[in-house]
């Protein structure tokens, strides 16, 4: 039972509500990530691609015609809930040129050892004046191994969408540098238990909630500096 709490809460997006404050292990992370997704779904139309979609767990915020999800074969989780309707077998993402009209790709390109082949592809499947949602994380540890390649500024992602005809119509950081020192706090106490079954999930809950509740209180008074954060968030529109 813990265990599978433990995978819960690693594979979900963050569930607005008070109560996250006191057993989400990523609060932080995730209330950062989910804000800025749902600004920006609304932009996000027509037939729409999530790549690396997963479980589709940010479904409900978009309003689209078609919401297709495709996942990678290989991956460093297993599929038994994904909930994806093709795979991508690394090369080819199994739809026509300029078929979809947005692209949501949601922290999936740390874990492609080439992202150049990808964007390709998500360039080609897009229509001209289509826009893509893009996050990527910049500050987390290693996950998912050994499919984890790859850390992005918003330098670094702007560089690989512009280069694959894309155009940036808006970048933002997700989280800040005292939000990030909070999260760390919960993460180290949360990969220190999470093998031991209920002792750990006790131990863990016992440590995090006291980080949790003091971070959300404390980040209200200290000051912001964006040097260091979680998410690069990235919308783009493809060129003609």
């Amino acid at each position: 039972m813990y265990r599978k709490l433990f995978s819960y809460f690693k594979n979900q997006s963050f569930q607005p509500g008070i109560l996250s404050i006191f057993i989400n292990p990523f609060f932080f992370i995730r209330q950062s990530l989910y804000k800025h997704i749902r600004f920006f779904a609304p932009a996000l139309s027509g037939r729409l691609l999530d790549f690396g979609c997963g479980r589709k767990p940010y479904q409900t915020l978009f309003s689209v015609t078609d919401y297709i999800g495709v996942d990678m074969e290989q991956t460093g989780h297993n599929h038994a809930n994904s909930v994806a309707d093709v795979f991508y077998d690394g090369k080819h993402i199994p739809f026509p040129n300029h078929y979809f009209d947005s692209v949501f790709c949601s922290e999936v390109l740390e874990h492609i050892f080439n992202p150049d082949e990808i964007l390709a592809e998500l360039s080609r499947v897009t229509k001209p004046k289509g826009h893509i949602l893009i996050t990527v994380p910049f500050c987390w540890n290693e996950h998912e191994m050994p499919y984890d390649y790859a850390r992005y500024s918003t330098f670094g992602i702007t560089h690989l969408l512009q280069k694959h005809n894309f155009t940036i119509l808006e970048c933002r950081k997700s989280g800040n540098f005292a939000r990030v020192m909070f999260q760390l706090w919960a993460l180290y106490f949360f990969e220190l238990f999470n093998k031991l079954g209920k002792t750990g999930y006790i131990l863990s809950m016992v440590l995090i909630m006291p980080v949790n509740l003091l971070g959300s209180i404390l980040l209200i008074v200290l000051p912001k500096n964006k040097s260091m954060y979680f998410n690069t968030v990235i919308m783009a529109e493809k060129n003609i």
